[in-house]
């Protein structure tokens, strides 16, 4: 079954008697190339489970399903379960749930996977097709849920992507990209035109995968005083980073900071966007270690 050709597509939302859900910002893929590159670069071996969110009616999944020993996908619109039961019923490597990916217990539900498989110890990735409006806090919640991933693809606005991506010092470095950074590595794969989609989006999307690090090369003193750092210095980017951090973190002296600053060898009047994320952990433990 072509799950990329609008006919077919059409047919099958209209035997279902289901419609676009713009709440859920749902476009499907009507360019089949796009769903194969995806699952063809999303990992490197195929011994491995894949979680999928998102997966709509199933074009990725079925491309997934032939690359992949075992795919979990979780799909929050539950009008979407029996047709993707309908589109994978070839496939039995394949589990569908209907949830929420951002109230599931990824630990428990990944491992309640693993054991089906009976490979306790088999890489996980993640593949998805990702809301525009919902891919920050999504990707935050597979990042902080605790499940060691071996990669993370995700299909997302082309600007996003751009931002996931960047470089230190440039426009589209921010708080995400730092974060990242402390995570793993990312790259962008390739772009996809709206045109691939229906219904189009008004924009260009673009997939990135990110290499998470099996072993974290960064070692800060104290996680939650190092987001905090980070995140303060990106809330008011036109301040400099002395303000920035000093109105997020009040009982830090702005002498303090400065002097912190120089001591790295950075201006007292740098701003955040600057600062790799290397240097953002060197920052944090000097400050940490001054408190």
């Amino acid at each position: 079954m072509n799950l990329c050709s609008p006919k077919v597509i059409r047919e099958i939302m209209a035997g279902a008697g289901i419609h676009f859900r713009h709440d859920y910002g749902q476009n499907f893929l009507v360019d089949p190339t796009v769903p194969e590159r995806i699952a063809e670069m999303c990992a490197d071996t195929s011994e491995r489970l894949i979680l999928e969110v998102g997966p709509g009616i199933g074009c990725l999944t079925q491309e997934l399903a032939m690359r992949y020993e075992r795919v979990a996908a979780v799909e929050i619109d539950k009008g979407l379960i029996p047709v993707l039961r309908q589109t994978l019923a070839e496939y039995d490597n394949i589990s569908v749930t209907n949830a929420d990916i951002m109230k599931v217990d990824l630990s428990t539900f990944l491992q309640e996977q693993l054991e089906s498989m009976g490979k306790a110890d088999a890489p996980i990735s993640v593949c998805a097709n990702l809301p525009y409006y919902i891919t920050t806090p999504i990707l935050m919640r597979l990042l902080e849920c605790g499940v060691k991933f071996d990669t993370i693809t995700i299909m997302i606005q082309k600007e996003v992507a751009a931002r996931l991506a960047a470089e230190p010092g440039t426009a589209d470095y921010g708080a995400i990209t730092a974060v990242l950074g402390y995570y793993g590595e990312v790259r962008k794969l390739f772009s996809v035109s709206a045109s691939a989609f229906m219904p189009a989006p008004k924009v260009d999307s673009a997939v990135v995968r990110i290499d998470l690090y099996k072993t974290c090369p960064y070692k800060v003193r104290d996680e939650a005083f190092f987001f905090r750092v980070l995140h303060g210095a990106f809330e008011m980017r036109r301040k400099t980073l002395v303000n920035a951090v000093s109105a997020k973190i009040p009982n830090l002296e702005k002498s303090t900071i400065t002097r912190v600053l120089l001591d790295m060898g950075l201006s007292e009047t740098i701003r955040g966007e600057r600062l790799s994320t290397a240097q953002f952990v060197e920052l944090s433990n000097r400050l940490f270690d001054t408190m």
